[in-house]
């Protein structure tokens, strides 16, 4: 039984924030990070910039069978999103951390207060898996994140700072509409590749629905999005709330 802690760093502020108050309090501490290939590509600069901080080395893990692609797992398994999630979310990232796990660990997320009812789905789905929450547990919101990775004097990734939720993939299947509107404007020609991988798979290609007309709930392919600005709305702000304080004194004073 290891009984190590596993932070599982996807290159987004909540995961960085989580894995510093990890290191806070244990000391039998991994850090792994999943990498995909269709990531922007200052993700790799804000894992570089976080490893410096951390005062750890992130062990970097790829899934060779798919080159780390999104792309080619969605080729390979002739569909993009189904109702049990994405496929490439489960290749890439899933079966990878679990190849490099030992008995006794505990595996750290990094889901905020607004997603408890995520990581009690998560606990669900995969009992096995041991999860550890820390966000959660300290009430730690995005907009705390941010701010705690803002001020320790890190850049976040441009993925947030052009606007977007998270620093996932550029062109995620779990967005909306308004999303990849905003990607077709942001990055046309990554718009272009994944619409001309839904026309090489065919039918069932489509992730996104309609929300109206005779087509209402069913399946929509790229070509066919309407024009629209891609206003995602109101972005996290910046905020250190009373929960972020109280973390950063745990940071600070371990």
């Amino acid at each position: 039984m290891s009984g190590r802690r596993v932070c599982q760093f996807s290159c987004g502020a909540a995961s960085a924030v989580a894995t510093k108050l990890t290191l806070a309090h244990h000391s039998n501490v991994v850090i792994v990070n999943a990498y995909i290939k269709e990531e922007d590509e200052d993700n790799r600069r804000f894992l570089f910039d976080c490893a410096l901080w951390f005062g750890l080395p992130i062990t970097v893990v790829q899934n060779d069978k798919y080159q780390a692609s999104t792309d080619e797992v969605w080729r390979r398994k002739r569909f993009i999103k189904g109702p049990h999630g994405a496929p490439c979310s489960l290749e890439l990232k899933r079966s990878v951390l679990a190849s490099i796990a030992e008995p006794g660990d505990i595996n750290v997320v990094g889901l905020t207060s607004e997603e408890d009812d995520r990581f009690q789905d998560l606990c669900e789905r995969f009992p096995e898996g041991n999860f550890e929450a820390p966000l959660i547990q300290r009430q730690i919101s995005k907009a705390d994140c941010l701010a705690m990775v803002d001020r320790a004097g890190i850049v976040l990734p441009r993925m947030y700072r052009l606007g977007y939720q998270n620093a996932n993939c550029v062109g995620c299947p779990k967005g909306g509409q308004n999303y990849w509107q905003k990607i077709r404007k942001d990055f046309p020609e990554r718009f272009r590749a994944i619409a001309a991988i839904q026309d090489e798979i065919g039918l069932g290609a489509g992730f996104l629905r309609f929300r109206s007309g005779p087509r209402k709930n069913e399946r929509m392919m790229l070509k066919e999005l309407p024009m629209g600005d891609g206003n995602l709305g109101d972005q996290a702000d910046f905020s250190c709330s009373f929960y972020c304080e109280l973390a950063e004194g745990e940071i600070l004073n371990p």
